[in-house]
């Protein structure tokens, strides 16, 4: 197989977030496929491949650049034009489009929807990120009521149902990093995760949502918005609680009920399997045989099929109106 080049902007705390760290998941991951490095293009680090140096090499033939940082992308596409690339997609609706001999591996299934309509003439495949082992059910005693992360929550979460539920039970807000998560999420009953602001005012999508699946995955159980990514695995009535729902009097009642159940809260592992090491490893050796494959003969192909350009769209509809007008006129 071609080596996997993962293009990232830095590695140092300006760049850190959720999306550097799920993305260096998958890296660590595809090692195990095949030859895989690291590069960065913003910023140079210590030990690590930078772009112009890689791009110097004269058989990139044999490898392939994978892009994910959603700003980044039309211009790394632009500047990466001449050789294969893969869009390792996880938010959706940055304002962009893609030439359909770019292949996508999307996170979530409903970012791999968002690109199915999008861009309709590319190779697109399904890899969820990873729920590390470390994030499992140690039945320790769960001293907190409640949980929750300030960063991406609501207005309502922060300002009308915290204060509230603070009044009530132990509630622990987090707003700086958590150097052992699942631990936390193993001392608490409930999570809350209201997100669907935070993102709408972003202009993109929720990509995977790792905390609410995280927190399940340790027992914890979870209230949250069901936005974009998150409606993959949440499943409100079955494996978790829709937040927000109404009336913050409805959502106190139910929490404190929850809390006060002395039920034990296990997710079933065929639902975790899904986003386990093993799954995700199987998964990215069918899909990079696939890429490899289309790659090995791009250049003999050619692009005969329609793009779903705006131009095309409007001729589509325009024909499609002008056949109904002549049955109506027929009858």
């Amino acid at each position: 197989m071609r080596t996997l080049y993962f293009l990232v902007p830095g590695l140092g705390a300006k760049f850190a977030c959720g999306g550097l760290w799920a993305e260096l998941k998958t890296f660590n991951l595809a090692k195990q496929v095949c030859n895989s490095e690291v590069v960065t293009y913003r910023q140079r680090e210590k030990d690590t491949l930078f772009i112009d140096e890689v791009l110097q090499n004269k058989d990139l033939d044999q490898g392939i650049f994978v892009i994910s940082w959603g700003f980044d992308i039309a211009k790394l596409v632009a500047k990466l034009k001449s050789y294969n690339v893969v869009y390792h997609a996880h938010s959706a609706g940055y304002k962009f489009n893609l030439p359909a001999n770019m292949p996508i591996i999307t996170v979530s299934r409903n970012t791999m929807g968002y690109w199915g309509q999008k861009s309709p003439n590319s190779l697109i495949y399904y890899l969820p990120n990873q729920i590390s082992a470390e994030f499992s059910n140690f039945s320790l005693e769960r001293d907190i009521d409640v949980l929750v992360q300030k960063r991406k929550s609501s207005e309502y979460l922060m300002q009308q149902l915290i204060p509230t539920l603070q009044k009530k039970c132990n509630v622990y807000v987090v707003d700086s990093y958590v150097e052992d998560l699942a631990k936390l999420f193993n001392r608490a009953k409930v999570y809350l995760y209201d997100s669907a602001e935070y993102w709408a005012l972003q202009g993109v999508s929720e990509g995977f949502g790792l905390q609410p699946l995280e927190a399940m995955a340790c027992g914890c159980q979870v209230f949250s918005s069901i936005n974009h990514g998150l409606s993959d695995y949440l499943d409100p009535g079955f494996n978790c609680y829709k937040i927000a729902g109404y009336s913050q009097h409805y959502d106190v009642q139910r929490i404190l009920k929850v809390i006060e159940s002395p039920l034990e809260f296990n997710l079933p592992e065929y639902i975790l399997n899904e986003y386990r090491v093993e799954n995700i490893t199987q998964r990215l050796q069918v899909i990079l045989q696939d890429i490899n494959n289309f790659f090995d003969g791009k250049n003999s192909y050619s692009a005969d099929i329609k793009s779903l350009t705006r131009i095309q769209t409007t001729k589509l509809f325009a024909q499609s109106t002008l056949n109904k007008l002549k049955k109506r006129l027929s009858k």
